[in-house]
């Protein structure tokens, strides 16, 4: 086969992915910039919420969660708090009982906090009723209004959930700084921008309220350990919609060091493709009854994922310019492109000294990861022939 034919082969295919990525990203990037939202109205009715919290060996974190959760304004007979403790040291189960939350410890042979959603659900005393259902992860802070706000916002959005803003608890290290500023891409392009044109914004881990009843039925339904993915398309292809409200923030931990940096991208990357080849087949009937949040979806989960992204531009950047200039030329334009639309996405204050070399250490360190992963795949097949 001809060499310069394979060249353009791989040229083309992996430019038309990327270009498709990046129109999607630049529109709802710009689409971000226009805010529409109106200061939240005060509601009416205070409703009952239970805050899920799944803690799986969340020893150092969980009872800053519970501390933050427990310490609302809001009236505390409206809301109950629900651990699920998932191999946590026993100290850490002796304190959270002597805290006003009530306590599950399972047993489970194989975690995952799916699972523990669901032990929770099967375990509620039936005699309570709540109408909002809230998740939160185990190294999640609150302030002290967020239930009072989420109120407020549940009543306004009249819908199955809510995502309120999702903001880092830590920037100290390139790792968690990548991590907060790809969160707040996120929360521009997939959910402000997407609320913007009138569309369903995306979910995500932490933060979110349900209305309780459809939680406690889809929640059982879910089978991969990213229960964000499988519920959001439950919502959209039962036509539900998805708002956002961008004042109501949240405060995760993030990822400190590169390995569980990139470990995590792979897990969202592979759980990316399950949610594509799972739901591709309904693509032409959602377009054919105008289910537009349905195909915006799927088509997000056509899209590639940024770190492969930024690798694959930044291979092909400076690769093509010593097999066959020309062919580079539209990478340069493309990856400009994609670098204002990001540039746009992210916030002013999350643009410090550090901004240049952290992105710069993305796809050098996607490349990494890979060709270990290609290196360790290659040692495991050489000890088999050994072997054998």
């Amino acid at each position: 086969m001809d060499f310069w034919w394979i060249v353009y082969v791989i040229d083309i295919v992996l430019f038309a992915l990327v270009t498709l990525t990046v129109a999607y990203v630049t529109f709802f990037s710009l689409a971000s910039l226009i805010n529409k939202r109106q200061d939240t109205p005060k509601a009416k009715r205070q409703n009952r919420f239970i805050v899920l919290i799944p803690a799986y060996k969340s020893d150092a974190n969980i009872l800053h969660t519970v501390n933050s959760i427990l310490s609302q304004t809001y009236p505390q007979r409206l809301f109950d708090v629900v651990v699920i403790s998932d191999h946590q040291k026993e100290m850490t189960n002796m304190r959270l009982a002597q805290y006003t939350v009530t306590l599950l410890i399972p047993n489970f042979e194989k975690s995952a906090k799916t699972k523990s959603l669901q032990y929770a659900m099967l375990n509620l005393p039936e005699f309570k009723i709540y109408d909002v259902a809230v998740v939160l992860n185990s190294d999640t802070i609150v302030e002290q209004d967020f239930l009072e706000q989420l109120n407020d916002a549940y009543e306004a959005a009249g819908t199955k959930a809510v995502v309120p803003h999702l903001m880092p608890r830590n920037r100290d290290t390139s790792s968690a700084r990548l991590s907060s500023i790809f969160d707040e891409i996120n929360n521009s392009i997939f959910r402000r921008g997407h609320i913007t044109v009138g569309l369903s914004a995306a979910l995500q881990g932490t933060g979110v309220a349900y209305d309780f009843q459809w939680f406690k039925s889809n929640i059982m339904k879910v089978r991969t350990p990213f229960e964000e993915k499988e519920l959001e398309a439950a919502l959209v292809h039962q036509r539900y919609y998805i708002d956002y409200f961008d004042h109501i923030y949240v405060y995760n931990e993030r990822r400190r060091e590169v390995q569980d940096f990139n470990r995590q991208r792979r897990q969202w990357i592979l759980e990316q493709v399950k949610s594509l080849v799972k739901n591709i087949r309904y693509l032409p009937s959602a377009i054919f009854n105008k289910q537009y949040d349905w195909v915006d979806k799927i088509i997000q989960w056509m899209l590639l994922p940024r770190s492969v992204m930024f690798a694959i531009v930044f291979v092909m950047s400076i690769t093509l310019p010593f097999i066959y200039l020309t062919l580079a030329l539209k990478w340069w334009v493309i990856a400009i492109i994609w670098g204002f639309s990001l540039s746009f996405a992210t916030p002013n204050a999350l643009v410090d000294k550090h901004w240049d070399k952290d992105f710069f250490m993305l796809p050098i360190a996607t490349v990494v990861y890979v060709a270990k992963g290609i290196f360790a795949k290659i040692q495991q097949f050489t000890k088999k022939q050994e072997q054998s």
